[in-house]
């Protein structure tokens, strides 16, 4: 049985491009973290320190619905700090709502100008690619599961989406951007999970952990996201020099810090990146009940557009650009002419697309229209028209 498990995480770590895969353990050693010291506690037993504690006290004490409402005005990196909030969520943001003094602006503005010419290709795989992936890592589809936004994907959606979005925006870390605010947030909110999910009997039913959203977690979900897009690039012989692939690092490297992981966990290269990527994600893929139902609620969304291609069509690209084998355990039904399609037109339309070919493929509008329809899909933006509202749960999913 660990043999066969073992080959199955080599097939898949194959398929997605993550080469090298060894045994499925958690290595967590800090070789190659930003530090490049040892950090001694791994992270997989590392939360959050500050967060987490004012998070309890703000539940318990009932001060959530109010900071929910103060906050909700709060946008921009450069908005000054709500009203309104109690004393020591106002202390915690004044102490957090900053850049790493590590952070390298050169770095954080070539990849914002990256991600703005690279946008589509981005979009599409945060979106078919690690969206989908998310649901067949086993704690991550079971914590989104049964927490309240379980409930309500298309927003959940939405606010998973302005993560990526805010951090693609060309002035993402500047003070007109609003990148840092929404990584505040988001780390508020995982600190409010981190309080109620235990408290659900369904999770705790599920779970192989007590606390769910540890360090390892967050890195995890890192490396299906940031990792997973860069080897994509790669593989796709995407034009992607040196300058632009340090700088994407860096973008995230800053972006993960702000989610509260230590620096010390942080991969500084991605060599690094695609090793530890190899050895803590792709041998814990795996279908779950959970997972299988947030993969179809994901994919049903797209109804809801004109991508201009049938179902069938997308269920062979999340095939393309993730595996069969997770395509089989999502139960995604098969269309061999939509398959053959992709397999064959898909390359020529990144050719032409980026000036490597004269050649305009006969496909190319249908792309380039699925593409842009992708990465429109869930930037519904909120009512304001500016960003998509994260609001603090209270609660989690009902049975």
């Amino acid at each position: 049985m660990e043999n066969l498990s073992r080959r199955k995480a080599l097939s898949l770590g194959v398929a997605l491009g993550l080469v090298g895969v060894t045994n499925p353990v958690q290595a967590w050693a800090s070789t190659g973290s930003a530090a490049g010291t040892d950090a001694g506690t791994g992270p997989e037993w590392i939360w959050d320190d500050v967060a987490d504690p004012l998070m309890v006290s703000m539940l318990d004490n009932g001060h959530v619905p109010a900071i929910n409402t103060a906050w909700a005005s709060w946008v921009n990196n450069d908005d000054p700090l709500p009203g309104g909030l109690p004393a020591e969520f106002t202390a915690y943001l004044r102490q957090v709502n900053q850049l790493p003094s590590w952070a390298d602006p050169a770095k954080l503005t070539r990849a914002a100008d990256f991600n703005r010419r690279r946008d589509m290709y981005l979009f599409m795989l945060y979106g078919l690619g690690s969206g989908i992936m998310s649901t067949v890592i086993p704690r991550e589809a079971k914590s989104v599961y049964w927490s309240a936004g379980g409930a309500q994907m298309q927003d959940r959606a939405a606010k998973t989406f302005t993560f990526g979005y805010d951090l693609s925006q060309l002035g993402a870390f500047k003070p007109t951007g609003q990148f840092v605010v929404t990584a505040n947030k988001t780390r508020v909110v995982h600190a409010a999970v981190r309080h109620l999910l235990p408290q659900s009997p369904h999770w705790r039913a599920v779970a192989d952990e007590t606390v769910p959203i540890s360090a390892a977690d967050i890195l995890v979900t890192f490396h299906s996201l940031g990792t997973y897009v860069h080897r994509k690039l790669l593989d796709w012989k995407i034009p992607y020099p040196a300058a632009d692939q340090e700088a994407f690092l860096h973008s995230w490297q800053v972006a993960v810090h702000l989610l509260g992981v230590p620096y010390e966990h942080i991969p500084k290269t991605w060599a690094a990146a695609e090793k530890q990527s190899a050895q803590v994600l792709t041998p814990i893929l795996t279908p779950s009940t959970e997972g299988i139902a947030l993969a179809e609620e994901l994919l049903g969304l797209t109804a809801q557009i004109d991508l201009g291609v049938t179902r069938g069509f997308l269920n062979e690209f999340v095939r393309y650009v993730l595996s069969d084998e997770v395509g089989d355990w999502l139960g995604l039904k098969r269309d061999y002419v939509s398959a053959a399609l992709v397999r064959t037109a898909w390359p020529a339309y990144i050719l032409f697309r980026e000036g490597l070919s004269p050649v305009m493929p006969g496909t190319f509008y249908m792309f380039d229209q699925f593409v842009r329809a992708l990465g429109m899909l869930f930037l519904n933006k909120g009512s304001s028209g500016a960003t998509t509202p994260i609001t603090i749960p209270t609660g989690n999913r009902a049975g």
